[in-house]
């Protein structure tokens, strides 16, 4: 833009000042952005919190619904649900029984709050002895095989009042086969939020402590993204628009912005960031040292995955961040 007076010296600075720094923010961070991750397992009297994710914790069912009301108390309208199974075996057939960790947590949670988004990772890697996301058959993973045990997760799910159901496993056509499930099983409201970018990252540590989803041979790189590649995640996402998605999801979040940026920028479609284990207890760490100011990181995360077009952020740092916002 040319100038009407050259020379003049620019001043963005008049618009940094205190009285005008809130009027002109760009992007906003609320408590309705925010989904939190809960960890639920078998047993009585359990909260038992993980190590390697400090302020998180293993709830038994008998305790959960208090932790779900601080949630609620503290404004958060959304949870995601995983499951910790006391017996897997090498299908994973907890992960669709009836009677299965997640859907008791799911039916007791709506009971008491059915106002609540409560939403659910479908997958099979907590339920596996193997730890892998899928059928196992002579060392490789079966990728149709899966999607038939995946629907029959999303499925039971949605029997037990679950309101979204969130494949993680990266199956080719699994959003298709849920969706077509849950159509033809009288499940058409149940929407999907599809983890349709999940990277082969080295931030899920902490999450495969809390979950017992460790793979006990290989890695999960023939099924999750490679992270040199973007336009790729333009292409699974494309496809799970196609099939039915409701909501795509980029996981990890910090160092995948820019993939959070062009799916928004390509689809205008509602996009999630999962600030995943690493990234939690990457800052715990730093704080516990004094090495940061963990309010202040955390809130420039969260910002940032906002800024590069975000919809909602599953986080770790949820009801933290909440009464943050409260306190303003």
């Amino acid at each position: 833009m040319n100038s009407l007076f050259p020379g003049l010296i620019k001043r963005p600075r008049r618009l940094r000042v205190d009285k005008l720094r809130q009027l002109v923010k760009e992007t906003g961070l609320d408590v309705s952005d925010l989904i939190y991750p809960l960890f639920v397992v078998n047993g009585e009297n359990i909260k038992k919190e993980i190590p390697s994710m400090p302020g998180n914790y293993h709830w038994s069912l008998d305790l959960v619904l208090k932790e779900v009301q601080r949630v609620v108390k503290l404004g958060i309208g959304a949870i995601i649900l995983f499951g910790v199974p006391k017996n897997k075996d090498e299908e994973g057939s907890r992960a669709w029984a009836k009677d299965g960790i997640v859907q008791k947590a799911c039916s007791l949670i709506k009971e008491e709050f059915p106002q609540l988004l409560v939403i659910t990772d479908v997958c099979l890697c907590q339920y596996t002895e193997h730890g892998h996301c899928g059928v196992l058959d002579e060392g490789k993973i079966k990728n149709d095989s899966t999607l038939k045990l995946l629907s029959k997760v999303a499925f039971s799910h949605a029997q037990a009042g679950a309101d979204m159901v969130a494949p993680s496993d990266m199956m080719d056509g699994r959003v298709r086969a849920i969706r077509k499930t849950l159509d033809q099983k009288g499940f058409k409201e149940v929407s999907i939020m599809a983890y349709s970018a999940k990277y082969a990252s080295n931030f899920y540590g902490p999450f495969r402590d809390a979950a017992h989803s460790a793979p006990q041979k290989g890695d999960r790189r023939s099924y999750q993204m490679d992270p040199a590649n973007s336009r790729e995640a333009i292409k699974e996402a494309q496809l799970d628009i196609e099939e039915g998605a409701d909501i795509l999801m980029v996981k990890p979040a910090l160092s995948y912005l820019d993939i959070i940026y062009r799916l928004k920028e390509e689809f205008n479609y509602p996009v999630a960031a999962y600030n995943v284990s690493g990234e939690y207890s990457l800052v715990k760490a730093a704080a516990k040292q004094g090495w940061v100011d963990e309010k202040g990181v955390v809130l420039e995360m969260l910002l940032s995955m906002k800024r590069a077009g975000a919809d909602l952020i599953l986080t770790y740092f949820a009801k933290e961040v909440a009464k943050w916002l409260k306190e303003g």
